[in-house]
């Protein structure tokens, strides 16, 4: 049997053979046949707020956050639509300002920011990076549950409209992305993201794929949020080509619920006993761009993987760990998955990136985890992962071990689909 793998940007295609392979991917939707009609529609008719249109008042300083370069959004066709959209209601270019998401990732090169809005747009257009760690480029609303300061975007703050856009899907422990996280982690203090993404949320059992309510993480990332004031939200569900499923406009809430609602029906997929190997992936570029966030992929597949089993991660991670990240060297700081976990239980405060590493030593309490992937052998290791260089032939070698039939089951879209016992 083969099955193709969503791997950099293209497919890997791996052979199985006559091995028995359940194959569990989301519910197919076709892309919206009127992408741009849709969005506008969707503006002009939101859910839980007033039309957009109705936000804006003569001069209004407007702000608009767009998800960088390590999510799926198809910002080079939302984002123009948008600002197309604003400019038929009068507004001038110089009242807006746009803000990579960034939350703690690197900043993006003028030429990726081209590459994401068009360079019709960073030509037009003040298009900024936010700027997590400078204090001048943060206001304060308050104290996060555990009293540290919530620091949020100084644009954001000071806008009279705030419109954060991005997409939908699950999220291994914030249960969906888009809606609040766009304003945190994307545009919040390096200190306020650590707070929240700290040991102690990370292993809450409710901090998982597919739960909001009654998630602590979330929760608290929505009272932050919810603090600015009121903001727009623009979200879309995208199928893997990334065409456009589902738009969801208004109310930053009510709108996310209702598209969180959307991809659980289509993303999520019951099974009914768990599995010797997962095979999977973290859905291709740009998702794939680097091992922090391929941990993703893993995550999902740990949902079905038995106890003592064995997952095979494709990821290319182009951009190594990367390299030089917080990421990194806290994985190089412990010897092995375990020492990880002591460390962050047992430390004060909170180390940058803490929580994909949490994770992924979590996950290799209960199974091995290998990594098909442009990364050396060195690396990986340094990361206290086993390196795979042919898919197949590892499961073959580990079928060959085995007394019964192996359970094989492969996620080609990675996190896209999210399985569950049931």
């Amino acid at each position: 049997m083969k099955v193709s793998l969503l791997y950099g940007r293209g497919k890997l295609e791996v052979d199985f053979g006559n091995l028995s392979v359940d194959v569990i991917e989301p519910k197919f939707l076709p892309g919206l046949a009127d992408e741009k009609g849709a969005v506008l529609q969707a503006l002009d008719h939101p859910i839980g707020a007033r039309p957009l249109g109705e936000w804006l008042t003569p001069g209004a300083r407007i702000c608009i956050l767009f998800t960088d370069l390590t999510r799926a959004t198809p910002n080079e066709r939302l984002i123009p639509w948008l600002l197309e959209y604003l400019r038929r209601h009068g507004v001038d270019n110089e009242q807006i300002v746009l803000v990579n998401q960034l939350g703690t990732h690197r900043q993006s090169a003028p030429e990726e920011l081209s590459m994401m809005l068009t360079p019709a747009v960073v030509r037009d257009y003040h298009v900024v990076n936010h700027e997590p760690e400078n204090p001048d480029a943060l206001v304060q609303f308050g104290l996060t549950r555990r009293g540290v300061p919530a620091l949020l975007n100084r644009h954001l703050a000071e806008a009279d409209v705030r419109i954060v856009t991005g997409f939908i899907e699950p999220h291994l422990f914030a249960g969906f992305s888009g809606g609040v996280k766009g304003i945190i982690p994307g545009v919040a203090g390096l200190q306020t993201v650590m707070g929240n993404h700290g040991s102690h949320h990370i292993s809450d059992p409710n901090a998982t794929f597919g739960m909001t309510d009654g998630n602590p993480l979330w929760e608290e990332l929505r009272d932050i949020a919810l603090r600015v004031g009121d903001s727009f939200l623009l979200n879309v569900t995208l199928n893997d080509q990334r065409r456009i499923t589902g738009v969801f406009a208004g109310h930053i809430i009510e709108s996310h619920r209702t598209g969180c609602a959307f991809v659980r029906r289509s993303a999520m997929q019951a099974v009914t006993r768990r599995y010797d190997v997962v095979v999977t992936t973290n859905s291709g570029y740009p998702l794939d761009l680097n091992l922090y966030q391929a941990i993703k992929g893993a995550s999902a597949a740990a949902r079905i993987i038995k106890d003592g089993g064995t997952i095979i991660l494709a990821a290319e991670c182009c951009e190594g760990l990367p390299s030089g990240s917080s990421f990194e060297k806290l994985l190089r700081s412990a010897s092995s998955p375990s020492q990880l976990l002591q460390l962050l239980k047992n430390s004060p405060i909170p180390f940058p990136d803490q929580w994909q590493a949490q994770i992924q030593a979590l996950i290799q309490e209960r199974a091995e985890i290998l990594v098909y992937s442009s990364l050396s052998d060195a690396d990986l290791r340094a990361a206290h992962l086993a390196p795979s260089r042919d898919i197949a032939a590892d499961v073959r070698a580990i079928a060959s071990r085995e007394r019964s039939a192996l359970r094989v089951a492969v996620l080609p879209q990675g996190p896209l689909t999210i399985p569950y016992l049931g």
